[in-house]
């Protein structure tokens, strides 16, 4: 099997050759194509090369389009700090909605000529052409709570859940309209699987996730579904009690970070959904050793159980060693999805 093949064999519920490997690189992938983080994030062809460049030396089963979180704030008017070497930023001192009525004018961006969401979508299209169907090809959209942050500050976007709950369903409703066509142009472009990063969703309450989040993640994962393409939800942090409704949402995988068990995500979620993830990036992966890597990545698939994809829990830090990818690597090669083993093995020399 090849890398999209596999994955699409353990989402569907047949039986993949080993177990598929899908790390989330972006700074990482730049430095190992030798680029630049502003060309990686601002120019298609580097981004492409980068993950090019990471599928070929770590034999990873997909590719994708992040880089950062920016780019359809950005193409909507917000305003964002480069920096030669690090990650776009929004710059919420001056934040596109701190003005909250000039959401009523505020229009939803033609992905076709917005130059930071143009630029994934040609990213995409050189995708198509580089790889074919020899891995998976994944777009990423920003999720309603994050988004919404991008646009008005996360510090006021929390604070008007209390004073102007009105207005964030509004500006939900922008959000939602904003990312499904900016999805539905990464499908045309290409992309077999659509990324939802809703990373703010861990800052807020259960009662707030389910009166405001879950509603609007619900319905972008419906749209999703209804352009024809895969979903995967990622939720960097602590959402230990929030995982029984990202289970309802009817994602096809959904990412777990180091905080939240992957057994309590199999506890809530059922057998049936396949979870990503998720050994803690910095302390094990990028700070520890082959060995402890390979045993952290066993443990998950003890928890996780067969319908798992190897991943950390989130971004594969910049300098972590090869060597340790290498063995995440190594351990998803020398076990098939269809079981999970006993804890207590080491990888081999």
């Amino acid at each position: 099997m090849n890398g999209r093949e596999r994955i699409l064999a353990l989402l569907e519920g047949r039986r993949p050759d080993r177990l598929p490997f899908m790390p989330i690189t972006m700074m990482f992938a730049a430095k190992l194509a030798g680029i630049p983080y502003l060309k990686y994030a601002t120019d298609f062809r580097c981004l492409v090369e980068g993950q090019l460049r990471l599928a070929e030396v770590f034999d990873v089963d997909y590719v994708n389009t992040m880089s950062d979180p920016a780019g359809e704030a950005a193409d909507c008017g917000a305003p964002v700090k480069f920096f030669s070497d690090q990650p776009p930023a929004l710059d919420e001192t001056r934040a596109l909605l701190a003005d909250k009525t000039k959401l009523k004018g505020l229009r939803v961006p033609d992905p076709s000529t917005g130059p930071r969401m143009h630029n994934r979508l040609q990213a995409l299209e050189l995708y198509r052409r580089k790889v074919g169907r020899d891995k998976l090809i994944e777009g990423w959209i920003e999720g309603p709570i994050a988004q919404a942050a991008d646009l008005r500050g996360i510090n006021a976007v929390m604070l008007d859940f209390y004073d102007d709950p009105d207005f964030i369903r509004e500006l939900f409703e922008f959000v939602l309209e904003l990312e499904i066509r900016f999805a539905k142009a990464q499908v045309e472009a290409g992309a077999d699987m659509i990324g939802i990063g809703d990373a703010a969703a861990s800052l807020v309450g259960p009662r707030i996730y389910e009166e405001f989040v879950w509603p609007c993640e619900k319905r972008m994962v419906d749209g999703l579904k209804a352009l024809g393409t895969r979903v995967r939800l990622h939720v960097c942090g602590a959402t230990r009690p929030l995982l029984k409704r990202f289970g309802e949402l009817g994602c096809d995988v959904v990412d777990l970070d180091s905080q939240a068990p992957l057994s309590d995500g199999r506890l809530h979620m059922g057998d049936d959904q396949v979870l990503l993830g998720n050994i803690d990036p910095v302390r094990v992966l990028c700070n520890g050793d082959p060995d402890s890597i390979y045993e952290a990545v066993a443990e998950c698939h003890q928890a996780a159980g067969p319908r798992f994809i190897v991943s950390a829990g989130c971004e594969v830090p910049r300098d972590t060693p090869h060597e340790n990818l290498h063995a995440m690597r190594r351990y998803t090669r020398e076990h098939a999805a269809s079981h999970a083993p006993a804890t207590g093995g080491r990888a081999e020399a």
